[in-house]
């Protein structure tokens, strides 16, 4: 159980994330400064430095934080479930908060963020954490022996499914809950592993 204090800590990190997600979507990328994060979340530039190397990176941080607890939820699953099931659960169960539909304004703002050439290397990375996540936590649930490739393929294909069904997602026009695209490339990816 976390403390206080890292509480606290986790609160910043996320205010200063909305903070930056917010003010690029209002505003447009390029016309958001680190200064105007750390004002609308109300701490210094010097504390937003202590969180996060560039806007980029807070931009990101709410999709990175939720696409690395996937490994830990995975972890959490019961023993005995089946690995793919074990695993869609977990994807599903950490991207559940996203489920609901955007309003069209917001996707409007957001697409263009998001789809910047100066976003694509923290979206990257992203996905690489989750990668990494899922192959510890598929890897750890197998148990004791060598398995190979085996759990570096399985999550490269979870988290390319996830990518794909987020691109879909910031692309639906009408908006479209990202749940329920999870949920199809997750199924599409059962049918051919």
């Amino acid at each position: 159980m976390s403390g206080l204090r890292e509480r606290k800590k986790q609160a910043t990190r996320e205010a200063l994330s909305w903070a930056a997600l917010s003010l690029a979507v209002e505003r447009g990328l390029d016309n958001v400064l680190v200064e105007d994060i750390a004002n609308a979340a109300g701490v210094s530039p010097r504390t937003f430095n202590n969180y996060f190397s560039s806007k980029y990176e807070a931009i990101t941080s709410r999709a990175a934080d939720r696409i690395h607890r996937v490994g830990e939820v995975l972890l959490d699953r019961p023993a005995d479930e089946p690995l793919w099931d074990a695993i869609t659960a977990a994807v599903l169960a950490v991207h559940a908060e996203a489920g609901s539909v955007p309003q069209p304004e917001w996707l409007a703002g957001l697409r263009p963020v998001l789809s910047a050439p100066a976003m694509s290397g923290e979206l990257l990375k992203s996905y690489v954490k989750m990668r990494q996540a899922l192959t510890d936590a598929i890897a750890a649930r197998l148990g004791e022996g060598d398995h190979g490739m085996y759990p570096e393929i399985l999550a490269a294909a979870v988290a390319a499914a996830t990518q794909v069904a987020s691109d879909h997602w910031l692309r639906a026009d009408p908006p479209v809950p990202l749940l329920g695209l999870l949920e199809t490339a997750l199924e599409q990816l059962r049918g051919i592993r």
